[in-house]
């Protein structure tokens, strides 16, 4: 699904309007001329929209906060600085945000601030398996992967060249 790449100040909008053209994304302006955020992003965020918000990640959060539940339902939210040198991935991180997170960083030359500890330690969680990879158990993700940044060891099943 392609993103929508929201904006809530004019010194934002050329950053906006090239995270849309890379992505094949939507710019929404929001704010006093524009559409109006509180509706706009809960509406996106339920139909699994993915959403990258030029904007503060304050304002995300406070406006998605209320329809939080699962996360591994929900779409990616990214939040990128005005001028597109931060990238941070505030939800989805296992579930396309910090892949979108770094490839938007490689495009615009910012960088993408993961948090998440397995990205961190590694390239990727093992609840995001490559592509043509999966997993026999995903509800064995989680432990596994604390098992793994702690030392331990996991099992490969089949061919990985």
């Amino acid at each position: 699904m392609k993103p929508a790449i929201l904006t809530f100040a004019a010194s934002g909008t050329a950053t906006a309007e090239r995270l849309a053209a890379l992505l094949g994304g939507t710019v929404h302006a929001c704010g006093p001329q524009g559409e109006d955020a509180k509706a706009l992003l809960p509406r996106l965020f339920l139909a699994g929209t993915p959403i990258i918000g030029v904007c503060a990640a304050g304002i995300l959060i406070r406006l998605l906060a209320p329809h939080l539940g699962d996360k591994n339902i929900e779409p990616p939210v990214l939040a990128v600085s005005q001028e597109g040198a931060h990238i941070v991935p505030l939800l989805g991180g296992h579930h396309g945000a910090n892949r979108l997170a770094r490839q938007l960083a490689e495009a615009v030359g910012g960088s993408a601030a993961l948090t998440t500890a397995s990205d961190a330690k590694f390239t990727r969680g093992l609840d995001e398996p490559p592509t043509g990879w999966v997993l026999a158990d995903p509800a064995a993700a989680k432990p596994a992967m604390m098992a793994l940044l702690i030392g331990g060891k996991i099992v490969l099943e089949g061919h990985a060249p």
